[in-house]
């Protein structure tokens, strides 16, 4: 039996106390590598420590395995671990030995959303228990791309079922398979969502990035929401195929990591024309003949940069405290060379923004349902999903009648009436406005479609752009107020976020930059510039290591 025991695993198996009066705040190291600090480091580092024979991804994804033992049962971040993943990392290790090394994501390790297919031997369920042992057809474009650039899946990531379309009463986070996903900053409140546990997962440092999807938000807050980079893209620069759809015409897919850097190339790993996606043929001579990468820059490509502060669109709505941080952190961007121009207004922001905070139906909410974003994703969600479905084998689900039923047999997991269990309040409310429009693409859907787009692109973010006749470098605004991914998702178009600070719940917040569409490249090259600058200056101003606060707590719903 002595050759069974674990010799001294504390601290590094169970959390270490802040402090002896208080079991619910503490600290969870992660043990070095192979003598390689793994704890934040980036793909480079990395991709260094591989190269020069100090490391390998076998012992990579090793590390990253023990590290989810750790403290996954704490932040609930992975749904499923892929159970050949140390297989796959000995053919890649096999790779480097004989000579061929695919490029900067070969042997490093990443996550998915679960509502993102792999074909292998794990589930693809967006969460829900309905589509348990239903089999697709093939990879997902994106993950098929990185599994051709060398990069490892390791598993799939929890997330808000059904990416929040269920229910609009819920906790965020939240699924019937996976459970509640939390934040390692604040285990006790919303860890941002939909893409819940590929935020916390990068956060807690359990593998090297993680794809989202975002439809309206579900990139930009779980990465700002866990001191991470996000990188939505514009709609049509990342493949949907293989992707558990909510909108056809909002979808995207993202990347989170802890630098522009590791998410750029995660980005390049994933971008691409698929003809199983017929938006991806709009972005043919709009991309970079070359990789996103290229346009990592440093702190010098502020100077003359100009940025616009929408302060009566956006930032009126933020948080005083952030706010206050925010402005310090964009007067360090002014002291660089940066010119900073506020009031530079989507002109219509009084009628296309909530003045009370993220409301996809606002449109609705103003007696106006053909203006309204919710109008069309209902409609959008009935169609897509049941094209979608019409894909998987295994499976006697092929529609959401089906889905809807499914959650009434099956009340007590999968709270398919309002309060039957905490986690839904308002049961399946959000499937049930889409099923009542059976799909029908009426006046009403053209018109509520038509508005939203106009409304958000020339009437919006690209009239803020264009400041008296002087074109901006980028708009920058406080992506906790969720009004502000909100008309980028509604026009389809880019978004960055940074690390920026810490509020007084210990959650993170985050400065973004907003662009027009195929904007990438001017995003990512002052998204890295504004980075190297933070790097330099206080730690106040970028990402910091989880508090893990409440750790013990395992409240549902999460406030």
């Amino acid at each position: 039996m002595a050759a069974q025991d674990l010799v001294m695993p504390y601290p590094y198996e169970f959390p270490v106390l802040a402090n002896r009066t208080d079991t619910g705040s503490g600290s969870f190291p992660m043990l070095m590598c192979n003598n390689i600090t793994l704890e934040e480091a980036t793909i480079d580092q990395v991709q260094d420590a591989m190269s020069s024979g100090r490391l390998t991804t076998s012992q990579l994804v090793q590390c990253y395995l023990q590290r989810i033992s750790q403290v996954d049962e704490y932040v609930n971040a992975m749904m499923e671990i892929n159970p050949d993943a140390m297989q796959i990392a000995a053919s890649l290790d096999a790779e480097r030995a004989a000579g061929q090394v695919r490029g900067p994501l070969h042997g490093i390790p990443f996550l998915i959303k679960d509502n993102i297919a792999s074909k292998d031997k794990m589930e693809t369920t967006a969460g829900s228990w309905v589509l348990l042992g239903a089999v697709v057809p093939r990879d997902a474009y994106v993950v098929a791309r990185l599994r051709d650039a060398g990069a490892l899946l390791l598993g799939h990531a929890t997330l808000s079922e059904w990416a929040d379309m269920r229910s609009n009463n819920y906790s965020e986070g939240y699924s019937a398979r996976g459970g509640q996903a939390r934040s390692p900053y604040n285990l006790t409140v919303n860890p941002g969502g939909s893409s819940s546990g590929s935020g916390a997962g990068v956060a807690s440092n359990l593998c090297m990035f993680a794809l989202g999807t975002e439809t309206d938000g579900s990139v930009i807050n779980p990465a700002e929401r866990n001191a991470l980079v996000g990188l939505k893209p514009t709609v049509g620069l990342t493949s949907r195929a293989g992707v558990i759809p909510e909108s056809s015409h909002q979808d995207t897919v993202g990347t989170l990591a802890r630098t522009v850097r590791d998410a750029v190339y995660a980005l390049d790993g994933i971008y691409g024309y698929d003809p199983l996606d017929n938006y991806t043929s709009s972005q043919i001579g709009k991309v970079p003949a070359a990789a996103y990468a290229q346009f990592l820059t440093n702190q010098d490509a502020l100077k003359g940069a100009m940025f616009g502060l929408p302060w009566l669109s956006f930032w009126v709505h933020a948080d005083e405290a952030m706010r206050a941080t925010l402005l310090e952190l964009i007067a360090l961007i002014e002291q660089a060379g940066a010119i900073i121009i506020n009031g530079t207004e989507l002109p219509n922001y009084e009628t296309i923004v909530s003045p009370d905070g993220w409301n996809w139906d606002y449109g609705t909410t103003r007696g106006y349902p053909n203006e309204s974003e919710y109008t069309v994703v209902k409609v959008d969600f009935y169609n897509d999903i049941k094209n979608y479905l019409a894909g998987l084998g295994n499976t006697d689900v092929r529609s959401l009648e089906d889905i809807v039923q499914y959650n009434i047999d099956n009340v007590g997991t999968e709270g398919g009436e309002p309060n039957a269990i905490p986690a839904f309040e308002s049961g399946q409310d959000g499937f049930l406005a889409s099923l009542a429009t059976k799909g029908i693409m009426d006046e009403r859907y053209y018109q509520a479609l038509a508005f939203c787009q106009k409304s958000t692109r020339e009437d919006g973010i690209d009239a803020a752009l264009n400041f008296n006749g002087t074109q901006l470098s980028a708009l920058l605004v406080p992506p906790d107020v969720g009004q502000t991914y909100q008309i980028a998702a509604q026009a389809g178009y880019p978004v960055i976020t940074l690390p920026a600070g810490v509020g007084e719940d210990g959650m993170p917040f985050g400065l973004a930059l907003m662009n027009t569409a195929w904007s990438e490249p001017t995003l990512i090259k002052y998204a890295s510039a504004i980075e190297d600058l933070q790097l330099s200056s206080s730690r106040k101003y970028q990402r910091t290591l989880p508090s893990w606060y409440g750790y013990r707590t395992k409240n549902i719903p999460v406030n």
